[in-house]
């Protein structure tokens, strides 16, 4: 059995001119967790839109389980058994749920796709799986724009688990959410990842939900990783320029704009002196590629 659910090697992504992601590695362990982190534009969208097939790599190689899925799925079956293999949770709720469909039809389609059930063994693990989010029967036969946003997230989880993942991807799944709900979701993810084992890769800019939920941070600037380890390591001391931008431009008690200013001045004279260089392989491993 392979050591890691995902293992990603050299992954690179250009748009015309534009290189949206370039040598992007790293690896997550079952039952991990990990954030790839950076500001809008820094890739870290692109990569995972890679990693669940919305988006084809130009290089590098995408491991699940140490099975190969960098090219292209051929056939039906091929398909289905890479969608069980890693789910995601988009940003917003409701555009990611058909408002035509019943929650219930809503979890009840994947667990048709994938799994040879009789209606009944369908309906009992739908219940399940909305049990398992905190949705009972009334959401169950509502319509998504009847539930509030929180409930929506939690259909979307209960769906995206529906396939039995190894991987969930979270791609800014509490950022249109309240704060006291955004708290309730991350509960709910914690509770899910140490009853089940599945693998988390949380894409976000939220530097203080990473220090609660990531084991592991990756750090993307321009659509290469500069930076790269255990979380705590990583935002207590960080090493690039970069992530100390990041973490200088959270508002605080004593904030100071001229000061971030400084900092992206100081990022503009560390690239130009050195150019950054591929990541490790392993977001374990600490390791700025800047010194």
């Amino acid at each position: 059995m392979t050591e890691y659910a995902l293992e990603v090697e050299h992954l690179r992504k250009t748009f015309g001119e534009h290189v949206a992601v370039d040598g992007v590695s790293f690896a997550l362990r079952p039952g991990g967790s990990l954030a790839v982190v950076g500001e809008s534009g820094s890739g870290k969208t692109t990569t995972a839109r890679m990693l669940v097939g919305l988006e084809r790599p130009d290089s590098g190689r995408i491991r699940v389980a140490g099975r190969d899925r960098s090219n292209a799925a051929r056939g039906r079956a091929t398909r289905l058994a890479r969608a069980r293999e890693i789910q995601m949770v988009f940003q917003d709720p409701y555009l990611s749920l058909d408002p035509r469909v019943t929650v219930a039809a809503c979890v009840e389609e994947p667990l048709r796709l994938h799994f040879a059930m009789t209606p009944a063994e369908r309906r009992a693990r739908r219940d399940e799986l909305l049990a398992r989010v905190g949705l009972g029967e009334r959401e169950a036969d509502a319509l998504p724009r009847r539930l509030s946003g929180g409930q929506r997230q939690r259909v979307a989880i209960a769906r995206a688990l529906a396939t039995e993942p190894k991987v969930l991807i979270l791609d800014e799944a509490t950022a249109a959410l309240d704060v006291s709900i955004q708290a309730q979701i991350l509960d709910l993810l914690a509770e899910i990842r140490r009853d089940t084992g599945v693998g988390y890769l949380f894409v976000t800019h939220n530097l203080a939900l990473v220090r609660h939920v990531a084991d592991d941070i990756l750090v993307l600037y321009q659509g290469r990783v500069v930076e790269s380890g255990p979380t705590r390591d990583v935002l207590t001391a960080p090493e690039h320029p970069y992530t100390r931008l990041l973490l200088h431009s959270v508002p605080r008690p004593g904030w100071d704009p001229a000061g971030i200013a400084a900092d992206r001045r100081a990022l503009a004279t560390a690239l130009r002196k050195t150019p950054p260089a591929p990541a490790p392989d392993r977001a374990s491993e600490r390791r700025s590629v800047t010194p």
